[in-house]
């Protein structure tokens, strides 16, 4: 009874020593996880100071995991164990996993890549292969984009930067184009002031540059006039549409035709071309 009675006492103070141990590492987690969300609010309100929203999720993601790291290694550093040596243990370890995950590493190199030269940012319409898409955020791994028909898509920074990109939204004007086909007898001219009418009562259309109309094509069943104009950006899409509504009616009122693709055939009789021969 003695002897354990002696056991106790000698292994109560280790039993405080854990037990403090452990309440300062719990306290060390939550002043952690605290000191974490702190920081991630405050990341977020760099949007308020002029910093570009494109960089604030990479930032936010940064800034709250070195938070985790650093509260784990006081965490390790309560319970007594050689930090130094750990992180370059982590160190060594972080290598390996980095070899064995090189395409992962390749989408995190791509995330600061694009977050750098900054070919697109938050809110642009792009696209890169056959995707097209609106940039809702730019992560460490992938880019998230809604697509025209509605689709969060999310693609690896790796396969955006590897393939052309097109910014449709990043210059202020964009030139649009229109092909109004007519028939061979129809008049050119009255082609022509027909686009340019069409122009004139379209406010939306930039005079700088100035619209330009030509022949584009002599095709098979149609002379083809071609138009160029410029809007804004934003308004593309809207006098596109304005334009090509109002174009079959304009080249109607005129007299203009727009025909169909067509063929002529002359076919001559056999028995004809033999007697002609013949003859």
């Amino acid at each position: 009874m003695d002897g354990l009675k002696a056991q106790m006492e000698e292994l109560w103070p280790v039993l405080i020593d854990v037990g403090l141990n452990i309440l300062w590492a719990l306290l060390a987690l939550l002043v952690t996880w605290i000191a974490a969300k702190i920081v991630s609010r405050a990341v977020n309100r760099l949007t308020e100071r002029g910093i570009d929203e494109t960089l604030v999720p990479v930032l936010e993601t940064l800034a709250v995991w070195g938070t985790y790291v650093v509260g784990g290694l006081v965490v390790l550093d309560i319970f007594g164990a050689n930090t130094t040596s750990l992180v370059a243990l982590l160190g060594a370890a972080g290598l390996a996993v980095g070899l064995a995950l090189k395409d992962t590493l390749q989408s995190i190199a791509a995330g600061f890549v694009l977050l750098g030269l900054r070919p697109f940012r938050v809110g642009e319409t792009i696209q890169f292969g056959s995707t097209i898409g609106t940039v809702r955020k730019i992560g460490l791994f992938t880019t998230e984009m809604d697509t025209p028909d509605g689709l969060r898509i999310s693609a690896p920074n790796d396969k955006v930067w590897g393939e052309t990109l097109t910014n449709f939204t990043r210059n202020s004007s964009r030139r649009i184009e229109i092909i109004a086909s007519i028939a061979y007898g129809d008049d050119i001219e009255t082609g022509m002031r027909v686009l340019r009418n069409l122009v004139a009562q379209e406010p939306r259309i930039l005079t700088d540059p100035e619209p330009a109309y030509a022949v584009r094509a002599l095709a098979d069943s149609s002379v083809n006039l071609h138009l160029r104009a410029w809007a804004k950006t934003d308004d593309y899409w809207d006098v596109y549409w304005e334009l090509m509504k109002k174009l079959k009616p304009a080249l109607e009122a005129e007299g203009l035709t727009i025909p169909f693709p067509q063929r002529e055939l002359h076919i001559v009789n056999s028995e004809e071309k033999k007697v002609a021969k013949i003859g």
